[in-house]
């Protein structure tokens, strides 16, 4: 039976000063063949988030189904501090896993991230940048690509069709493009075009890339508010991330952009020796933040997601017309033929 009032009982919670969470599911099921050097990379891509995030990043690990060895390095790291959340599931997939991350918790901003990403100094206030250059940023990743320019991205064509802000301006870091490209182990993924240039939104002396990739992305809050979906049926792939990470990015009448400059590798799954160099290069910072990250809320239209995304994209989607768009907003004749 119960005797006496609990005292916690309508009691409030308190503010616990975090302002942006990170989540990172992971799925290490064994170490063999192609998780092999799974825990290997996993340690390199979190101990870079510990040497990196400032101390109000609340960071949230999903234990998607790993191996037990798995497990019991995740416990250590919630046992030191070092994690702020862990969540053991069975394997319920990535989205699935991320939507348990999201669950029950509430900060401004939100980064999703595969657990074979390096973090690198100043990926966060490099993200802040943008958000705080572009009002309408809802979705910014620090590795930018070239090819991102047409991928969910038809609402900023529309807005800035005329605009002169929307332009192709030099790749600031040829190589992290290449590097992408091998960890993906398709060195052709960027041809020499691409390297070269992007597209980019420009405001005041920043300079944004159009588009976002998924292995590294951070959203504002209002993202996930009400998402339509709270389940997938895909353990990875399929159009789950459509649907809880692209789409009401754009309902919301928001850009996905990227940072001009990169600030993340991708590791892929097998380990290589650049890696512990590139780790060792990082610096430890552990700094507070200084500013507020609740940024204004937009209105939502849906006459303007119809006629942004669902209408507008149809027309773009040609390639006679997207080929001469690409040749208006600065490329060559040449060079539209083949981005």
């Amino acid at each position: 039976m119960r005797i006496g009032y609990n005292p916690h009982k309508d009691a409030p919670l308190q503010s616990s000063g975090y302002q942006h969470q990170v989540i990172i599911p992971v799925y290490l099921p064994d170490s063999e063949g192609y998780f092999k050097d799974g825990l290997k990379i996993l340690g390199y891509c979190l101990d870079s988030l510990f040497k990196t995030a400032h101390q109000q990043t609340f960071i949230t690990v999903v234990n998607n189904g790993s191996s037990p060895e798995t497990v019991l390095y995740l416990d250590d790291l919630l046992r030191k501090g070092k994690i702020h959340e862990l969540i053991h599931t069975t394997n319920c997939g990535k989205l699935n896993a991320v939507l348990k991350g999201l669950s029950g918790n509430s900060f401004p901003l939100i980064t999703i991230a595969d657990s074979d990403v390096m973090f690198l100094n100043g990926w966060q206030n490099a993200t802040y940048d943008v958000f705080d250059a572009f009002p309408k940023a809802g979705a910014v990743c620090p590795t930018p690509s070239s090819k991102s320019y047409k991928t969910y991205t038809y609402n900023i064509w529309f807005e800035l069709f005329f605009s002169k802000s929307l332009y192709f301006t030099k790749v600031k870091n040829p190589q992290a493009l290449q590097n992408f490209a091998n960890s993906i182990g398709n060195p052709d993924f960027y041809n020499e075009i691409h390297k070269k240039t992007y597209l980019t939104v420009s405001n005041r002396n920043l300079k944004a890339v159009v588009g976002a990739g998924h292995f590294l992305v951070t959203y504002k809050n209002e993202i996930f508010e009400k998402l339509p979906i709270k389940y997938s049926s895909y353990k990875l792939g399929g159009d789950s991330e459509k649907e809880i990470l692209d789409l009401p990015v754009i309902k919301k009448g928001l850009w996905r952009l990227s940072t001009e400059d990169n600030f993340a590798f991708h590791m892929g799954n097998t380990y290589e020796d650049w890696m512990k160099i590139a780790f060792e290069a990082i610096r430890e910072e552990n700094q507070i933040l200084l500013k507020n990250l609740n940024y204004p809320k937009t209105a939502i239209s849906k006459i303007g997601f119809l006629i942004k995304y669902k209408l507008f994209s149809k027309l773009l989607s040609r390639k006679k017309i997207m080929t001469r768009l690409l040749v208006k907003k600065g490329l060559s004749e040449t060079a539209a033929k083949t981005y």
